[in-house]
């Protein structure tokens, strides 16, 4: 009987120590996983030092979704309150061009680089099995081996010289949850925006080609976690 009546404090024991070892302050979870990057791409008025202003008045652009791998290191400072890095294999997208009546597909190509910090801020209690958070960070957008469409002539008179667009800083808006599947192992789901601004400039036979280019981006990100 004595035997019966302690098994609801060792039942009690075993419940805070496995609690006990979810995510808390002071905690550091690394996580691998899938990002999904969608662009929305708009061109501002582009200008042509070669006579083309006109003819490329209302051009358009679409840049490709992509999927690539995701790793973050998060620490959390409080058992609310962290800040997670972030760098995922940069991927390589492709533009798409309509201008001067007429589509050009795959127009460029580059990577993109985002390395980003976000802090967060997690609702509930280390004790629970699903946390909800938000986040509000900053990226370092940056573009590389930017490359045009050899096969286009006129993509090649517009920047068959070169091209480039410029790196900035840009805020990013998180929201997200985690799931703790035991002590050491959880999922972290989360959808990200970045408000991406970048100056595009390209150079060919045309002349020189400027305009800002717009790129609101959505990330959806899978990751799985463990805690040291």
């Amino acid at each position: 009987m004595k035997k019966l009546q302690r098994f609801p404090v060792l039942l009690a024991a075993l419940l805070a120590a496995t609690t006990a070892s979810a995510q808390q302050a002071g905690n550091n979870v690394f996580g691998v996983g899938l990002a999904s990057i969608n662009p929305d791409a708009s061109l501002g008025p582009l200008t042509n030092s070669g006579g083309l202003t006109a003819a490329l008045s209302g051009a358009s652009a679409h840049v490709s979704s992509e999927t690539t791998v995701s790793f973050g290191w998060l620490h959390l400072f409080t058992d609310q309150l962290g800040v997670e890095a972030t760098l995922g294999l940069p991927p390589r997208v492709t533009q798409d061009l309509h201008a001067i009546g007429a589509s050009h597909p795959g127009a460029a190509r580059f990577d993109v680089w985002t390395p980003t910090v976000v802090g967060k801020y997690f609702f509930g209690t280390p004790q629970d099995s699903w946390r909800p958070y938000l986040g509000l960070g900053v990226s370092h957008v940056s573009f590389h081996d930017i490359r045009t469409n050899p096969n286009d002539a006129t993509i090649q008179a517009l920047g068959g010289t070169s091209a480039k667009l410029s790196s900035s800083f840009t805020p990013v808006y998180n929201a997200g949850l985690i799931y703790h599947i035991d002590e050491r192992w959880s999922l972290n789901g989360s959808v990200s925006y970045l408000p991406i601004r970048t100056d595009a400039t390209f150079v060919g036979a045309a002349g020189t080609t400027t305009g800002r280019v717009r790129l609101n981006t959505t990330d959806y990100v899978i990751r799985l976690g463990y805690r040291f």
